[in-house]
């Protein structure tokens, strides 16, 4: 089930980390932040680092505004549509379920319905181009159109949102789902893989704990993970995402 992986190598409950610098760029509003989107499988959090912002959401409970300063923590369940708003060098560390999934596949951005019905036409937008690639166009310039459109789509579903509550989200859920129902095996093995696999190892412990028998203890390890090298762009920000496990191998990658 493990795949090979090193279960005293994964990082806490097949958990996942990034450093996040949220954009400064201004959209539709005329507002600094990040892509409005949601995840359908996974929970992520929030631990703010530095500088000021907002977490505005949607879900079943409405639109709602939270106020981010540093040391907040933030987090929401599969379903909110959430999107940063940078109001002074927003940075934050995000903690994602599912060995990072949501940066990993299960993100779908809230582009308005005309841009939701065809996977091609989606992935399109969504995509960010290879910046070694002789291809035109650059991954700041793609990151920050669909931004936009993500805002746009975000804003229109507000606006039905506040008009009729939060059934209004329905059509967009549905879109959602069925954007990414092909890749939803690939989403059960890393899932399988990493944090159903490190629930299962605790529980062995347990056993092996209660039985008097410690011989797992001799196969604890540190793992360090040095700054990643590079930042790429995300949906919300400039982003250096930590590897969520290591297979066999040194305990500090360069």
């Amino acid at each position: 089930m493990t795949g090979g992986l090193d279960l005293a190598r994964l990082f806490p409950a097949g958990t996942a980390v990034s450093f996040l610098t949220v954009y400064d760029w201004t959209g539709p509003e005329g507002i600094a932040g990040g892509s409005a989107h949601v995840h359908l499988a996974c929970t992520e959090g929030y631990v703010v680092l530095r500088g000021q912002g907002r977490l505005q959401t949607l879900g079943p409970d409405g639109y709602a505004e939270t106020t981010l300063t540093p040391m907040t923590v933030a987090w929401f369940s599969p379903g909110v549509i959430h999107r940063l708003i940078n109001d002074g060098d927003l940075q934050i560390l995000v903690v994602m379920q599912n060995a990072g999934l949501p940066e990993a596949g299960d993100s779908v951005l809230t582009f308005p319905p005309g841009h939701l019905a065809d996977p091609a036409t989606y992935r399109a937008l969504a995509s960010l181009p290879d910046p070694a690639a002789a291809a035109p166009g650059s991954p700041a310039g793609a990151a920050r159109r669909r931004k936009d459109l993500a805002v746009e789509g975000f804003i229109q579903l507000r606006d039905q949102v506040a008009e009729i509550g939060p059934k209004a989200l329905d059509e967009f859920y549905a879109a959602a789902a069925d954007l990414v129902r092909d890749t939803v095996p690939a989403w059960r093995e890393r899932w399988e893989a990493g944090p159903l696999a490190a629930a299962v190892r605790t529980g062995q412990q347990l056993d092996q704990l209660s039985q008097g028998r410690l011989e797992y203890l001799q196969q604890g390890r540190l793992t360090v993970l040095s700054p990643p090298a590079e930042r790429g762009y995300g949906m919300c920000g400039r982003l250096a995402a930590y590897p969520p496990h290591l297979g066999p191998g040194p305990a500090r990658p360069s």
